[in-house]
């Protein structure tokens, strides 16, 4: 590892710890030539997960970018933060797992629906409302007796 101070290719690791839930290793290290101390991360390196969107593009799975629609679709609820990160958590996890490369972003849009039903109803309706974009008043209603029959 080169020193980030004095560009020396020599330093020793003083302290190791696991971070980011244990997909990561916080490294604090210190250079042998000036004792210039800084934090290193080493992950696993992961192929990519590619999502296909409607109009056919290809983008790369983006955890922020679907926290951001969590986020929105949970606006002025009392849905706590760490349970939107764990959504994107566990449906990241679970693509990688079943060792997906590609998938639909209507897949993604149905795995967000399926597990935020389970943490706020109302958000549930504004995600749903927007990923599906009802056209009329009666599919929204159909999707609400969806939801009531699905939490009797």
């Amino acid at each position: 590892m080169i020193c980030p101070a004095c560009h020396y290719n020599g330093t020793r690791v003083i302290d190791s710890r696991p971070a980011e839930e244990n997909r990561s290793i916080r490294r604090r290290r210190e250079c042998e030539k000036c004792a210039f101390r800084f934090t290193t991360f080493e992950k696993v390196e992961e192929m990519p997960l590619v999502v296909v969107k409607k109009d056919g593009t290809r983008e790369e799975f983006n955890g922020e970018k679907l926290l951001r629609g969590l986020i929105r679709a949970c606006e002025k609820r009392p849905v706590d933060l760490e349970a939107l990160h764990k959504i994107v958590y566990l449906i990241e996890k679970e693509l990688r797992s079943a060792g997906i490369v590609e998938i639909k972003s209507e897949d993604v849009g149905e795995m967000v629906m399926e597990k935020l039903a389970d943490v706020d109803e109302v958000a549930y309706v504004r995600f749903a409302s927007v990923y599906r974009q009802y056209k009329d008043i009666n599919v929204f209603i159909e999707e609400l007796k969806n939801l009531q029959n699905k939490k009797s």
